[in-house]
């Protein structure tokens, strides 16, 4: 179009065809900028998500920690410092999209901010000063580097973590950056100097994304590691399980030191005590001393990871001239659970078992020694035993046991927990079912109704255990990525008559 003299109608032409270009490019330049806004609307949508399931997560820890203690106590101790973390990096961020929304408003009917008229980063220019970093600039800086030292600080050097500070390390990696004239720009410049107000507010909404995912990956490996460590050789029971724990003086002292998860492949490398190793356990042999309390003690040693263990256990036996105590021991702790049977063991040192009597509200005799409780009301049960003696006269004791309710159970998918991940027509067929965790008793739990929510949908509610046509309806609507959160999930307790389970804890399903 240069070159030669042109006419008035090749002028006209010429200008007609820049006015289309020029109106070519603001289009364009629209549709890019309604993108930006398109990406940060799925940004925070998943960031709510997020936010809900890692509330879920440390729940669920919590949870775990206040019943089990030990490992779990320890690893809800570190979810807790990286929520604070994250939690004060995450409110930050939101500070820093507030000063790049500053002047535009949300539309009151649709929502949303006016995407196309945020073409311009004239609210974050104080980030800046000629090419470097101006103070806010320099704060924005320091504030991501404080960030990624404590939570390293926070995790330690724990292996299992080791994976998230790298990625960390990585995903805030603060530096200068090549541009397309292969020149280095400073971190800040390259990513938000210059860029429209709808650009930074995405990216800033995807740097929340990225700590919410920090956040979910601690909890779930502080959840794993810790069931790691509960199982662990250090955290085992070593118990002393005598014939009986009363013994005329002069007999001959019998039983054995048995772990509390015994195996016949658990054998320690070594063991030091009143006995040998048979078979995995330590089986005793020595004479009873003197009237009154003695101990037995000593030492399995174990090898893990390269590491020798050491599990010293202690147990006390009482020598007395005639019977005058009783021995009363719960089969599965010093607790016994309302809604369940629990199985009793009743015995009275060298008194026969039809000699025995025993007596508590809610207790029942089975057999030889054998009793199941089922506790009634109150915080705690007192179990009376009496036994006669030869001479006809009579010993007495009693045992006091705390009564806990069962605890609340896990919904599931497919027998899955916490966040579930599959295709819409794996939900689809799903059956919706709870389970109790770590609980010593078999019990079996119906599902008998639960609420369905879709991000977006309206809450369904259900009865029975499956996904009913008004829940697949709803589904039908949600695409790849978005949750499916199953709560409010209705329990019972087969066998239970009307004992009520506590709150069910929810499950999601991450659509595929």
């Amino acid at each position: 179009m240069a070159g030669g003299k042109l006419t008035p109608r090749q002028k006209m032409i010429n200008l007609m065809y820049l006015v289309f270009i020029a109106m070519l490019a603001m289009n364009v330049s629209k549709e890019v900028i309604s993108g930006f806004g398109l990406m940060n609307e799925k940004f925070e949508s998943s960031n709510v998500n997020s936010k809900q399931t890692n509330d879920q997560m440390l729940l669920a820890l919590d949870t775990k920690a206040a019943e089990a203690k030990g490992e779990f106590a320890v690893a809800a101790q570190t979810a807790h410092k990286v929520k604070t973390i994250t939690d004060n990096f995450f409110n930050y961020i939101a500070s820093l999209k507030e000063q790049a929304t500053k002047g535009f408003e949300v539309d009151s009917e649709t929502g949303k901010l006016p995407y196309e008229d945020m073409d311009k980063g004239d609210n974050v220019d104080d980030w800046f000063t000629g090419e470097g970093y101006s103070k806010k600039g320099k704060e924005i800086v320091a504030t991501i580097e404080k960030y990624k030292a404590d939570i390293k600080a926070a995790l330690g050097t724990e292996k299992k973590y080791s994976g998230i500070i790298k990625e960390v390390e990585e995903k805030f990696d603060l530096s200068d950056v090549k541009n397309k004239e292969g020149l280095k720009d400073k971190y800040l410049s390259y990513h938000f100097k210059g860029f429209p107000a709808i650009a930074t507010i995405a990216k800033l909404s995807s740097w929340q994304n990225d700590i919410n995912k920090v956040e979910s990956d601690v909890y779930s490996i502080a959840l794993g590691k810790a069931a790691v460590e509960a199982a662990s050789y250090s955290n085992y029971q070593a118990i002393v399980v005598l014939d009986k724990n009363a013994y005329f003086q002069g007999e001959q002292v019998k039983g054995k030191v048995v772990l509390g998860r015994y195996d016949e492949n658990t054998k320690p490398t070594s063991f030091s005590g009143p006995g040998k190793i048979v078979n995995g356990q330590a089986v005793i042999s020595l004479t009873a001393g003197g009237v009154g309390e003695q101990t037995i003690g000593g030492q399995f040693t174990f090898a893990e990871d390269g590491k020798t263990i050491p599990l010293k256990f202690s147990g006390k036996y009482v020598v007395v001239p005639r019977p005058n105590s009783a021995t009363i021991s719960a089969d599965k702790m010093n607790v016994v659970y309302r809604g369940v049977s629990n199985p009793i063991s009743i015995s009275f040192a060298g008194i026969p078992d039809k000699d025995v009597n025993a007596s508590a509200p809610g207790l029942s005799k089975l057999g030889n020694g054998k009793f199941v409780m089922n506790p009634q009301g109150g915080n705690e049960v007192v179990i009376n035993v009496s036994g006669k003696m030869a001479d006809g006269k009579v010993a007495s004791d009693k045992k006091v046991f705390r009564i806990k309710g069962i605890p609340g159970p896990t919904g599931t998918i497919r027998g899955e927990m916490g966040v579930v991940k599959g295709p819409k027509s794996n939900l689809e067929i799903a059956t919706i079912g709870a389970k109790l965790v770590d609980f010593d008793f078999d019990v079996n739990i119906d599902v008998v109704g639960f609420n369905l929510k879709v991000t977006g949908q309206p809450t369904v509610v259900v009865q029975g255990n499956k996904l009913n046509a008004q829940c697949k309806s709803v589904l039908s609507k949600a695409v790849r990525g978005d949750q499916v959160t199953i709560s409010e999930i209705k329990t019972r307790l087969v066998g239970a008559g009307g004992y009520l389970l506590p709150r069910t804890a929810p499950v999601i399903f991450e659509i595929q």
